[in-house]
């Protein structure tokens, strides 16, 4: 009985966290008659299908709009950026935290600060910038501006990773043999495994849902990323089209879901405690 409280809440948690899923996974198989003229019947359930599931809005997302080419283009621009952005915030913020005096803490806080910089104040010396490159509407404008925003949060995110690293792991492994580059680049990244994670799922997560910037460098409708294609197309005037908004946003937001339950416990875990005490 003392358990029940503690269930009771997590379900009240479960519910909050999957009613979002459960309401685009309606909606997206729902009839139109289903969704709106049976919003003005007092008989009308909205949380159940009160008529037939349809396939109809599955098939005008993927039948009339380039919904698979954006998703293959956003894939690509998240690659690119991940890689980016692991190749330099990891190095970044592992010289920055074993840096010796204050101007470690100091220089990671202020590169921390060009991240909370908000888009709208960019976007237009970005611009400039794009034009005098040659990148206008094209996936490159976004993997040279993206990193602009991941790589200062995430050198600031591992610092505090490579921060909860005793350096007594290191300075072992160099009594053993290692030279300080093979620690840098063999020993070290074991260690704060959690935190590259980390910034590999932050920086996947950024660039799905990003919009000003996509929306300000790209104008061809074949090189848009989900973020601005689906509702470019699927939003025409006053007209929303519901049903395939919803199966859009079901199909984008269960790989991120399953990303995050996959390596949740990777984030939590402290692998280096284990590597202390043995």
């Amino acid at each position: 009985m003392k358990r029940v409280p503690l269930y009771a809440a997590a379900l009240g948690f479960i519910v909050f966290a999957g009613f979002p899923f459960y309401w685009m996974f309606i909606t997206a198989f729902k009839q139109n008659r289903d969704l709106y003229v049976g919003a003005f019947d007092t008989r009308h359930v909205p949380w159940i299908f009160n008529d037939p599931p349809t396939l109809e809005h599955v098939r005008l997302l993927f039948g009339q709009t380039d919904f698979l080419r954006w998703v293959a283009n956003t894939l690509l621009v998240i690659v690119a950026v991940v890689i980016i952005t692991v190749a330099l915030a990891v190095p970044a913020g592992y010289s920055l935290a074993r840096l010796v005096g204050r101007w470690g803490g100091r220089l990671g806080m202020g590169i921390f600060f060009t991240y909370l910089i908000p888009p709208t104040l960019l976007f237009i010396p970005f611009s400039r910038v794009i034009a005098l490159l040659g990148l206008q509407n094209s996936l490159g404008a976004l993997i040279l501006v993206y990193p602009t925003i991941t790589v200062p949060f995430c050198t600031w995110l591992v610092m505090g990773f490579v921060r909860s690293v005793p350096w007594d792991i290191e300075e072992q492994a160099m009594i053993d043999g290692y030279s300080r580059l093979a620690v840098i680049i063999r020993i070290a990244p074991r260690l704060i495994l959690p935190g590259i994670l980390t910034v590999v799922v932050f920086t996947f997560t950024l660039v799905m849902q990003e919009f000003v910037y996509a929306l300000t460098f790209i104008s061809s409708v074949d090189r848009m990323t989900v973020s601005l294609g689906v509702p470019i197309a699927l939003v025409r005037g006053d007209v929303y089209h519901w049903g395939s908004l919803m199966a859009a946003a079901l199909f984008t937001s269960i790989p991120l879901a399953i990303l995050y339950n996959l390596f949740i416990d990777r984030f939590i875990q402290g692998f280096t405690m284990g590597a202390v005490k043995g």
